[in-house]
């Protein structure tokens, strides 16, 4: 009789809030997963060099001409869509975890750029768009002279 164990309701209540608690944190950690649902939303990385703003998004299968890239104000808004392959209709899928579909992914810039001058360039999945920082924003050098 050392098998039973006595019922504690309040601890079936902690599992169910430290489960809760992890969803709501890998929704905030990884929002691409689990916020967009079954929605296909590109892995970007953006940083900033002295010269360019670079965002780099992994958009594997993505055919480059189904790709939109726009600049309006400090906002690139990046779209597309993945197509799906002919499905086997006498096929059973046992997993299919393969999303597909339009997307759309607008995020701010951190400094004015000259979108005019961007460079777009597509190679194994990974675009990198390369946005010239305007002139105002880059740092200058300033020489001494000495009399």
């Amino acid at each position: 009789m050392n098998n039973l164990t006595k019922w504690e309701p309040v601890r079936d209540f902690l599992s169910l809030r430290d489960a809760m608690d992890q969803l709501f944190d890998e929704m905030i950690s990884q929002p691409g997963n689990l916020a967009a649902g079954n929605r296909l939303m590109p892995a970007i990385d953006l940083y900033q060099t002295e010269e360019a703003v670079v965002l780099k998004a992994s958009l594997p299968g993505i055919n480059p001409d189904d790709l939109k890239i726009s600049v309006s104000g400090d906002i690139l808004t990046i779209q597309g869509e993945q197509t799906t392959e002919l499905e086997d209709k006498k096929a059973t899928y046992h997993i299919r975890e393969r999303k597909w579909g339009s997307f759309s992914r607008s995020l701010s810039l951190p400094v004015p750029v000259q979108s005019d001058k961007a460079n777009a360039e597509y190679e194994n999945g990974i675009l990198t768009l390369t946005l010239p920082k305007a002139e105002e924003v880059r740092p200058k050098t300033i020489s001494v002279k000495a009399r």
